[in-house]
């Protein structure tokens, strides 16, 4: 069988079954295989989808056969973060309190990945409800980074990131609510895309911030990702918050040779950056200038609030969404003397302790007396945040930083310090703010072999952009 977990893409796998060089169900039961070998090693797996992914992959081999066209991701193995709903097996929010749930509907996103023809071999493991940029939060214990056992692999969407980054899959989806999809990205060494909020519907993705949520793929290449876009973009009725924009054809318009005016907001590099991702950044910089870019300092002067702004907003919808947790109505059930006393061991002895911190810090910011002062604050200064960035979009194309301020950590490095572990997302919580897209592309590495990543953020639906630039890096690097 001519396949490669750690090298084939999605153009070579759709050709090679189309071709016959090897089946479908060959595929997913080496997909699968894999996927056992290293379950101990990584840890980026909590379900493994076997009895639905091998069906899937004998309707795949049997169109094939009967030459009909199963779709662009004809028998694909793809990964989903575990707070997307896949009708029949557990969605579990890497949570206790919803270990058990196994939901009746699949997501938007996953009905359109199986109208493509993947094949959906597993849920990945993430951080406990989306809330951690590490992957240490997860009940089901943290995955690992395949670059390093001993670093974190990113998160929320880590387990999504190190399953992609380790060639178990081509593909995979994680979400994006303040980073979530780009930090794990650059930890990993791969693309990750945050869309445009509206872009993707959120129908089926268990919330956390419900203004800022957005399903994102990964992948191990530009052309890959584009693909998995393309698939899962697109309007959805069952999502009140689904735009209704028609992309271009990003898949056939990833070769340009336009030249973009990038914007490089200077003010946000002045301290806590790492010497050697600075270093890459500016490398990245220099290359980009070469080959016909244009390099513009912009000034956005309240993006430097945007980690406390995020916080503030992001743990007050948490709190208001993670209210029906209560044992009665939705989550862990368990006995108490009465309803109080069922509903507060139903919380303490089901979520986890970020968990917890952030719903006590979101009911904070909204109780009476202290809404005005910080969420309706906040709110305002997102406000200000966005007309920063449309401003800066008046003079220049894209928006260019580091990811993140440092490359992977080693597991526990920042589990007692939540401040410096909330710092991981100051590059990327902007975007998620705004609404706009933003996408990490893996740019070297640091001395010791741990990657960097390179983001790039854009105006509200000009993906199309940042696929374009992405590609251009992808060819500097050659990775």
């Amino acid at each position: 069988m001519m396949w490669d977990n750690g090298q084939a893409g999605v153009k070579n796998i759709t050709e090679g079954l189309r071709e016959k060089k090897f089946s479908a169900m060959e595929l997913c039961r080496h997909t699968l295989s894999a996927i056992e070998n290293d379950s101990r090693n990584l840890n980026s797996f909590i379900t493994v989808t076997e009895k639905t992914a091998l069906e899937r992959a004998e309707k795949i081999d049997r169109e094939i056969s009967l030459s009909e066209d199963p779709g662009p991701l004809a028998g694909v193995p793809v990964s989903i973060k575990d707070n997307v709903c896949l009708q029949g097996y557990p969605t579990t929010c890497a949570s206790k309190v919803l270990e058990n749930f196994i939901p009746p509907y699949d997501a938007t996103c996953v009905r359109r990945l199986l109208d493509a023809g993947a094949v959906i071999v597993g849920k990945n493991n993430m951080d406990e409800f989306a809330m951690g940029s590490s992957n240490e939060t997860s009940y089901f214990g943290p995955s690992l980074n395949p670059h390093g056992n001993q670093l974190v692999p990113g998160g929320s969407s880590g387990g999504s990131a190190a399953a992609v980054a380790a060639g178990l899959v081509p593909l995979a989806l994680g979400s994006d609510t303040g980073g979530s999809v780009r930090q794990p990205a650059a930890f990993c060494g791969i693309y990750g895309l945050k869309p445009t909020y509206g872009a993707v519907s959120r129908y089926g993705l268990v919330a956390f911030a419900s203004s800022m949520d957005q399903i994102g793929p990964m992948a191990r290449s530009v052309n890959d990702l584009a693909i998995l876009f393309s698939v899962i973009n697109g309007h959805d009725s069952h999502d009140a918050t689904s735009a209704g924009y028609k992309y271009p054809d990003i898949v056939g318009n990833l070769e340009s040779d336009r030249k973009y005016k990038i914007g490089l907001p200077s003010s946000l590099f002045r301290q806590g950056i790492d010497a050697e991702i600075m270093g890459i950044f500016e490398k990245a910089g220099s290359d980009l200038q070469n080959d016909g870019h244009q390099l513009v300092e912009i000034e956005l002067p309240h993006v430097d609030l945007a980690i406390a702004v995020y916080y503030v907003i992001a743990n007050a919808e948490a709190s208001s969404n993670l209210a029906r947790y209560d044992g009665v109505n939705f989550g862990l059930r368990v006995d108490g003397i009465n309803l109080d006393s069922m509903m507060h061991r139903a919380r303490s002895e089901g979520f986890g302790r970020e968990v917890k911190r952030r719903i006590i810090l979101g009911t904070h910011v909204l109780s009476a007396g202290y809404c005005e002062a910080y969420y309706n604050h906040a709110s305002r200064i997102r406000g200000m945040i966005r007309n920063d960035l449309d401003t800066a979009f008046n003079e220049v194309d894209i928006i260019m930083m580091p990811t993140t301020p440092t490359a992977a950590f080693k597991i526990g490095e920042k589990t007692d310090n939540p401040l410096e572990m909330y710092l991981s997302d100051i590059f990327t919580v902007p975007a998620n703010l705004a609404g706009i897209p933003a996408i990490s592309v893996p740019y070297g590495s640091a001395a010791d072999g741990r990657p960097a990543g390179i983001q790039f953020m854009a105006r509200g639906f000009d993906e199309l952009s940042l696929f374009q630039i992405a590609r251009r890096c992808e060819r500097i690097t050659g990775e």
